[in-house]
């Protein structure tokens, strides 16, 4: 018996023994790409990846989860203006999904799950859910870590709401998973309060608009991290976690008909 729920771990006899038409795949989904002067490229991805293992770890067993690789790159071309950003276009990205869903669709799983660490591809893996849905007969679905901001996720009050990207949320987070690759000296408030007013076109509002993150500034980060704290993020950690195993629970009992 494999000692971890990591499917990329098990052996080829494993799959037909291991895997059944209940056992869920879940693939993390993080980026390479600008979180500001204070923030590391692999933000998501670390945020992703480590929540996806944090959950796996506590109910893999009693829920037959399975744990696949993180993919580090995916659509982050509002940050194609930054050198280090590493970014995949939406047709290669949907193209990666489907071919990753056909491979899935291969053992006996019929569920698989993608943890999205990066907002800028919800809308894409949105896409993508209906096509594997089509194509390839597997039941998809959408989670996050923290649901975005302009998705209908909540920022603290100092941001207008608006604390998009490498915020106060987003830095304490990596202050407490990654402190060591943050550097809070070069941290300061970028919030849009022009938009603040605005009852539909704002970050979180009715009307969505295409923007990039240098629109709003040369460091490319949305919001405000020098109000972050490693102790906000341990309990937003924590939170994602607790969410995601409970979101765990409800996929593994859920079909489309009663």
């Amino acid at each position: 018996m494999p000692s971890s729920r990591n499917l990329a771990e098990l052996r080829g006899p494993d799959i037909a023994r291991l895997i059944g038409p209940d056992s869920i795949v879940v693939q993390p989904l993080g980026a390479i790409e600008q979180h500001g002067p204070h923030l590391p490229f692999n933000t998501d991805l670390v945020v992703a990846e480590r929540v996806a293992t944090a959950a796996v770890e506590r109910v893999g067993e009693e829920l037959d989860v399975w744990l696949l690789p993180a993919l580090a790159y995916t659509k982050s071309n509002e940050h194609a203006w930054a050198p280090g950003t590493i970014w995949l276009s939406a047709t290669t990205l949907l193209a990666v999904l489907d071919d990753i869903g056909r491979c899935i669709a291969t053992s006996a799983a019929r569920k698989l799950v993608f943890l999205n660490g990066h907002g800028g591809n919800s809308a894409l893996i949105g896409v993508a859910n209906r096509e594997l849905r089509l194509h390839h007969g597997l039941m998809t679905f959408l989670a996050h870590p923290g649901m975005p901001v302009d998705q209908g996720g909540s920022s603290p009050a100092s941001e207008l709401g608006m604390g998009i990207h490498g915020g106060t949320d987003e830095t304490s987070i990596m202050l407490h998973l990654a402190p060591d690759l943050v550097d809070m000296s070069t941290a300061v408030r970028n919030v849009p309060e022009h938009l603040a007013d605005n009852s539909y076109v704002r970050f979180g509002g009715r009307v969505g608009f295409g923007w990039l993150s240098n629109d709003f500034g040369p460091d490319g980060h949305i919001g405000d991290p020098t109000t972050a704290t490693a102790e906000r993020g341990a309990e937003l950690f924590a939170g994602a976690v607790d969410s995601f195993c409970a979101a765990l629970a409800e996929i593994r009992e859920f079909r489309f008909r009663s």
